[in-house]
């Protein structure tokens, strides 16, 4: 019975920290972050997997930047097609919600 107890322990620690280590995200893995000096504090948007302009004072404050292009809103870059085939490809970096084990956390998917 002690044996089994180390045992669960032991698979439950193991499972617990891989779940953990998918969570947040990794800056090394991300796209680069845009170099245009026309905004200086580019954020990670999770939500939809792209840089977005965080500079209240910057002309591109609020928008996104994807594939060398700015987009002045989600509705912009949502219809964008070179953006709707990265959103439904493997190399999307946006955090998706993970299902089974540990769902309703998010992960970050890449």
């Amino acid at each position: 019975m002690e044996k089994t107890k180390k045992l669960m322990a032991g698979v439950s620690a193991t499972a617990l920290t891989l779940s953990l280590a998918g969570c947040g995200s990794s800056n090394s893995s991300l796209p680069p972050k845009p170099t245009d000096q026309s905004c200086r504090d580019w954020d990670w948007s999770e939500e939809e997997g792209v840089w977005r302009c965080d500079e209240s004072r910057s002309g591109y404050y609020g928008a996104y930047y994807y594939g060398g292009r700015f987009f002045n809103n989600k509705a912009a870059l949502n219809s964008d097609s070179s953006y709707i085939n990265y959103k439904n490809s493997n190399s999307y970096k946006a955090a998706k919600t993970s299902s089974g084990f540990g769902s309703g956390t998010k992960s970050f998917g890449g």
